[in-house]
């Protein structure tokens, strides 16, 4: 490898993108088209940098497996950052294995993580903590550690571990320090802004307030009776029920919970729970019906007991009832908050993040793009959306998150 290589190659690893195009822009060798690729990347030009490490994977040649396999990694990393989530893993991991076997062990974590950073992303955080467990940072240099600990507060988000996440974060920013990169200090000040921004609201007695990741968490440790309407579900500090399947029957909890301790007429609760304007004889029979389906749920967590005027919720052993709800009432939430990011996405790359029909996503893209909540810009496959980030709203590393004891 030539001096003009390796000064760019290390140009690219301290950040420097400009510094290394200005010592191979002009050459055409495999090497420096894998180079040109990486820092065209970083400044931002995804299309152009896919084109380049195309080329470079095909310039080296067929005894130069590494070479290869470090341009798969490369595109793999433009892949997850343009939010080209359906890039095939299986590719990823061949290149890893292939890179494992020649000793490249920097590259070979490297790839490792941006397979765990996929799967965080679109809300496997079982698989996630999995795939981390076998990764040791501390043999690798600053910025790697740093992107260790980005996924490990990551997951702690997830599990709505405030203090977890507030601790991995300072170790990352300790680490990216060291490296001396802007955009990991970036990128890592970015992922300390969420731990301060409103995650839910909280309604309790008529009111409500919102809530930090922090206080959410104490809040599931608390002895109150917590009606999720972030999971769909009904909680106490002994047992949960899941109603994320029962969307009826969630409405009238979640109804119950926000005038408790008062009832609630019937008629609210036709109009929470069916849309009707007005309860005739066939609503006020189903809503029997389904308060009847309610109480047999949540028998062992709370009482949905007949009134004058409607239904009021007894828990059993929670003396307060709460609900945790989206910081922004939002139908089409959840799409939302992934385009928060500020990035720009797919409907493809949300319905994989989501776990939704493509369909469903494009129809709540066209929605919000109506109320001119989101834009689009491209056509076809090439065409991706997304919206500045909105103040108050929950960040993608929560809405997908499954609590502690699920």
């Amino acid at each position: 490898m030539d001096s003009l290589i390796t000064a760019a190659a290390r140009a690219l690893a301290a950040g420097d993108p400009l510094g290394a195009l200005n010592r191979v822009a002009l050459r055409d060798d495999a090497p420096a088209l894998a180079l040109r690729g990486i820092a065209m990347a970083q400044l931002g030009d995804f299309s152009r940098a896919k084109t380049l490490l195309h080329s470079a994977a095909r310039a080296f040649g067929p005894k130069e497996a590494v070479a290869r396999a470090r341009c798969v990694v490369a595109e793999a990393e433009i892949a997850l950052v343009s939010r080209d989530l359906g890039w095939p893993a299986k590719t990823l991991d061949a290149a890893r294995i292939t890179l494992e076997a020649h000793g490249d062990r920097l590259n070979a974590a490297h790839a490792r993580y941006l397979e765990v950073r996929r799967l965080l992303l679109i809300g496997r955080v079982d698989a996630t903590e999995q795939a981390l467990a076998g990764l040791d940072p501390a043999p690798f240099p600053p910025a790697s550690r740093a992107a260790h600990e980005l996924v490990v507060a990551g997951i702690a988000m997830r599990r709505l571990h405030a203090r977890a996440a507030r601790a991995a974060l300072a170790r990352a920013e300790r680490a990216a320090r060291h490296a001396g990169i802007p955009a990991l200090t970036a990128e890592i000040e970015s992922a300390s802004f969420m731990l301060n921004t409103p995650a839910a609201r909280l309604i309790a007695r008529g009111e409500e307030r919102p809530l930090l990741l922090d206080e959410v968490e104490t809040l599931q440790a608390s002895k109150a009776l917590v009606v999720d309407a972030l999971r769909h579900v009904v909680r106490d500090p002994r047992a949960a029920v899941s109603l994320a399947r029962r969307p009826v029957l969630f409405a009238l909890a979640r109804a119950l919970a926000e005038a408790w301790p008062k009832d609630v007429p019937r008629d609210v609760l036709v109009a929470r729970a069916f849309g009707g304007k007005h309860a005739d004889e066939s609503h006020r029979a189903r809503l029997r019906v389904e308060i009847g389906r309610l109480r047999t749920l949540l028998r062992t967590l709370a009482g949905v007991n007949a009134t004058s005027q409607g239904f009021a919720l007894t828990p059993r052993r929670a003396r307060e009832v709460v609900v945790l709800a989206r910081p922004v009432d939002e139908r089409h939430a959840a799409v939302l908050a992934f385009l928060a990011d500020g990035e720009s996405w797919s409907s493809s790359a949300l319905a994989l993040a989501l776990g939704a029909n493509q369909r469903t996503v494009q129809r709540a893209l066209d929605a919000l793009a109506a109320a001119s909540k989101v834009q689009s810009f491209g056509r076809g496959r090439a065409r991706r959306w997304m919206t500045p980030s909105v103040p108050g709203f929950a960040t993608t590393l929560l809405l997908p998150a499954p609590l502690p004891s699920d």
